[in-house]
């Protein structure tokens, strides 16, 4: 048996591809965590005060989570390109496919936890307006889906 050396890794193309994928859906989930925890402080304060506006609280405080979802549609497409991955420049190019979804997911999972905790403070004075608190909060997810269709787009060609 061969012996495997630590020099051995950096020319293997499917270690760039699986971190291609680790970071599309790794930092990605940190940033949704992140958001879905600033905005749940939020909610948990509101919902102390007043019960009946869980349901309101929750959906907004709910909504930075699908950047995480992003990182994994994409994770999951990048492993399922892996078999027909043989050189180091598609292995890199698998790693630059993972950077947009995670990189501006986590970016923008964060931001949308600020502006739906906004959102959550709205609905604390004014329950009817939560259409407008969920509507503040898709703007920034829009970054997000557009970092998903990059992703997707590079990933088509390779």
């Amino acid at each position: 048996m061969p012996e495997l050396r630590f020099a051995d890794l950096f020319l293997n193309p499917k270690v760039y591809a699986l971190l291609g994928a680790a970071i599309a859906f790794l930092v990605a989930a940190l940033g949704s965590s992140k958001g879905c925890g600033i905005a749940g402080q939020a909610a948990a304060g509101v919902v102390a005060e007043e019960p009946s506006r869980f349901s309101a609280t929750m959906i907004l405080q709910a909504l930075p989570a699908t950047q995480s979802i992003y990182g994994f549609v994409i994770a999951f497409m990048i492993i399922g390109k892996m078999g027909n991955v043989s050189t180091l420049e598609q292995g890199l190019s698998l790693l630059a496919t993972g950077l947009p979804v995670g990189i501006v997911g986590y970016v923008s999972a964060i931001y949308q936890g600020k502006v739906a905790t906004a959102g959550i403070h709205l609905v604390a004075k004014r329950p009817e307006a939560l259409g407008s608190g969920i509507i503040y909060a898709l703007m920034v997810e829009m970054f997000a889906i557009l970092s998903l269709v990059v992703s997707i787009l590079m990933l088509g060609k390779i």
